[in-house]
């Protein structure tokens, strides 16, 4: 369930690559991918993170308070789907590592407020390798997700076999053809 080391400096470099100044962060767990991301951020960067799980929350705020990194975090609790709905945007990078059912609604709500040259990730979308026999509602969530994101005109994607695999999905800026 958590982000380990790898991925989270790899979640680092991109936080740089793309000079990202505002994240939204859909599952927050214990707060690991969070400071990996918040550690990349400018000082005056600010990172919205979503949970639903008060143990999970008490643990990551714990580390937040320890983080010098931890000023830049705002912790939203309630569904995910909930809080995109009080974000105005832009953002500039959108990190999806909560319930899987929700990956394409998540990214349907995300991609409008995410700036043009805006990075989504998404985690788990080899999902164990289940995407290539799905055998329940979550595994086929997953195929319909990473099916949705590479059919969108919108953006330009890759699937990285990083762990469990991640979807990169850039924004096109204006004038950008597929």
């Amino acid at each position: 369930m958590q982000v380990g080391l790898i991925e989270g400096r790899f979640l680092q470099m991109l936080v740089r690559l793309t000079g990202a100044r505002t994240i939204l962060e859909l599952g927050m767990f214990t707060g690991y991918s969070t400071l990996m991301m918040a550690e990349a951020l400018p000082d005056d960067g600010k990172l919205i993170t979503c949970e639903i799980d008060p143990k999970a929350e008490a643990i990551a705020r714990r580390y937040f308070a320890e983080s010098s990194h931890g000023h830049k975090i705002t912790i939203r609790m309630g569904p995910g789907l909930d809080t995109i709905k009080t974000l105005a945007g832009p953002l500039d990078l959108v990190f999806i590592d909560a319930d899987k059912p929700n990956y394409s609604n998540y990214y349907e709500a995300c991609l409008p407020l995410l700036r043009p040259g805006g990075l989504i990730v998404a985690d788990n979308v080899l999902w164990s390798g289940k995407v290539l026999s799905p055998k329940d509602a979550t595994d086929e969530a997953i195929v319909a997700f990473n099916r949705l994101v590479h059919a969108d005109p919108r953006v330009e994607n890759v699937c990285l076999t990083v762990r469990d695999g991640i979807m990169l999905a850039w924004k096109r800026t204006t004038g950008e053809r597929k």
